[in-house]
């Protein structure tokens, strides 16, 4: 069973950065694609970057791109979401997933994290 644990979540000001990282144990990490997605309150979960097994192929979301870079590290089974120029509307639950493909769909992915909250003051 695949185990993805996010952390690096918090509190900062408009403009500030965070770095998002997320381990994966329990098979293989270069098997799998990640994905980052985010949920806001009252709104549905959304795509925001993934990385494929390679790390060639980086899909962003049109809202985060040139703000946010995905990027991974096979050796420490790390998938990383740096963000910044964060934006009050980037505050959401971010989440990561592991799946086949470097997809922007959800339910191409596999197994998902439990989250890990980022709020952007303005």
């Amino acid at each position: 069973q695949v185990q993805l644990v996010e952390s690096g979540g918090g509190l900062v000001q408009a403009g500030g950065s965070l770095r998002l990282s997320c381990v994966v144990s329990g098979r293989t990490f270069t098997n799998y694609a990640m994905g980052w997605f985010r949920q806001a309150p009252g709104k549905e979960r959304e795509f925001v970057a993934a990385i494929s097994r390679s790390g060639s192929i980086t899909p962003y979301a049109a809202s985060v791109k040139g703000r946010f870079t995905i990027s991974r590290d096979n050796a420490k089974n790390t998938v990383y979401l740096q963000m910044n120029s964060l934006k009050p509307e980037d505050t959401a639950v971010y989440y990561c997933a592991a799946g086949l493909l470097a997809r922007t769909i959800m339910n191409t992915y596999d197994y998902w994290g439990q989250g890990t909250q980022v709020t952007v003051s303005s």
